[in-house]
């Protein structure tokens, strides 16, 4: 099931009287791309998800709520599991990513697991940063990180926790599918 979150950034922007201006100067994206999210005809990717969360001053996970309900645990079965974002590249082509949110329900967290599918290896090496810190663990296949300047090999089983704030992008390093528990905290 897809989890549409353009409908939530345009309450923001409009409980707050800016235009797509504003929020895209404050931002650093285009006005054209904020519009796109808004509109669900792009899916951003995480990093971006967690700038515009940052200027509106909420927590990502906001974005992947459905009820109004705060639970104490949340149990998310397989077939529940959220596709919230399937990365596209500036170029509009596919990077072959996608992100399934383990946890949708429960408010106020302090962290964000996703499940990230990679099914190819991307043309391009575009790297990204966003607040907060990150975790990886790679369940299945080969994958390179980008670190700044440093490309580090994981194979199934390794992990690597890095502040947020550094460039950085997860790559399929032979272009097979790569499966990996990401963990993203604001």
């Amino acid at each position: 099931m897809e989890y549409k979150i353009g409908p939530k950034i345009k309450q923001l922007r409009k409980a707050r009287k800016l235009t797509l201006q504003d929020v895209a100067r404050e931002t650093g994206f285009s006005p054209a791309l904020i519009s796109q999210i808004e509109n669900n005809n792009v899916s951003p990717p995480i990093a971006t998800l967690s700038k515009i969360a940052r200027f509106f001053d909420v927590k990502i996970g906001m974005f992947f709520e459905e009820e109004e309900v705060e639970c104490k645990y949340e149990v998310v079965r397989r077939g529940e599991r959220r596709v919230v974002s399937r990365v596209i590249s500036k170029a509009g082509t596919g990077h072959g990513y996608t992100y399934e949110a383990l946890s949708f329900r429960k408010r106020n967290k302090k962290m964000e697991p996703f499940l990230l599918s990679i099914s190819e290896r991307a043309g391009e090496e575009t790297l990204y940063n966003h607040e907060g810190e990150e975790f990886l663990l790679i369940i299945k296949g080969k994958a390179e990180v980008l670190l700044e300047d440093e490309r580090i090999a994981l194979d199934e089983g390794d992990a690597v926790y890095f502040d947020a704030t550094l460039k950085h992008r997860l790559l399929s390093r032979d272009g097979g599918e790569v499966q990996v528990l990401a963990v993203v905290t604001r």
